[in-house]
């Protein structure tokens, strides 16, 4: 990984955040989201197969991923940008060694990107302060520049420069040395970390699952999808157009009942 590359991957990670220029829509819900994400990394790098593959598993561990209140458990967008940026640095080939390597560097860049989020909370109360001055003197040159103007300084503070520190002293580094980290992590650990990132993908789906399913006999659906896939070898979009069909079908249904039971009523 070049100097440049990492300037450019931690931009995004600083884009991709909510407030930043672009907005929430293309920026937290867009540019933050995995496969966004790591096409994104995919494209820097010049390795968009590999990155959408391990952006792949993130997204599956956090299907079910929930920001209540704006409390952040986990910074999905750092996590991804780092964890694909970091593993791409060091791939050779040897696609288990950089999934290991993905979830470790994703694990460190999430954790990182949840201080820098309440970092960033915290020295946004002054620039509330500000704003709502603003808004009393009915100022709209102080309440833009405490919204466009500090808001967004202290976004890029916390959120640009951390990354372009992490990707610099790991993956920049490692590549102009040679030194391959993931040829200094034991095979146990990768092991371990493989192993731990299938069973996140795993909790993801189940997460998801349990505000999808109302019923328990809707489970049976799950599986007759999984068993579409698996066993007769259907692709998604042909299992998603089947999933369509019948969805009406039983929409239709429910409703025809629904009527005959409101006449019989009546």
């Amino acid at each position: 990984m070049s100097i440049l590359q990492a300037i450019m991957i931690a931009l995004f990670v600083y884009l991709a955040a909510i407030g930043s220029v672009v907005g929430n829509t293309l920026g937290w819900y867009s540019l933050g989201r995995p496969l966004v994400a790591s096409f994104v990394v995919g494209v820097i790098m010049g390795d968009v197969p590999t990155a959408v593959t391990l952006g792949l598993l993130l997204q599956l561990a956090n299907l079910g991923s929930v920001t209540p209140g704006g409390a952040v458990g986990w910074d999905l967008s750092y996590a991804t940008y780092i964890g694909v940026a970091g593993a791409l640095a060091f791939h050779v080939g040897d696609i288990a060694a950089t999934t290991a390597l993905m979830w470790a560097f994703s694990t460190v860049g999430g954790a990182i990107g949840v201080a820098m989020w309440n970092l960033n909370y915290a020295l946004n109360l002054s620039v509330n302060r500000i704003a709502y001055q603003g808004a009393e003197e009915a100022n709209p040159k102080k309440i833009a520049w405490a919204n466009a103007g500090l808001g967004n300084i202290i976004g890029f503070v916390t959120r640009f420069i951390p990354a372009l520190i992490i990707l610099a002293t790991t993956a920049v580094a490692g590549s102009q040395t040679g030194i391959n980290i993931s040829e200094l992590i034991p095979q146990w650990l990768l092991i371990v970390l493989n192993t731990f990132g299938g069973m996140m993908a795993a909790l993801g789906i189940g997460i998801l699952l349990s505000f999808l399913i109302k019923e328990k006999w809707q489970f049976a659906l799950v599986l007759f999808g999984f068993m579409l896939v698996v066993y007769f070898n259907l692709n998604m979009m042909a299992v998603a157009v089947l999933a369509m069909i019948l969805a009406v079908l039983y929409y239709v249904a429910i409703t025809q009942r629904e009527q005959e039971e409101g006449g019989g009523r009546s």
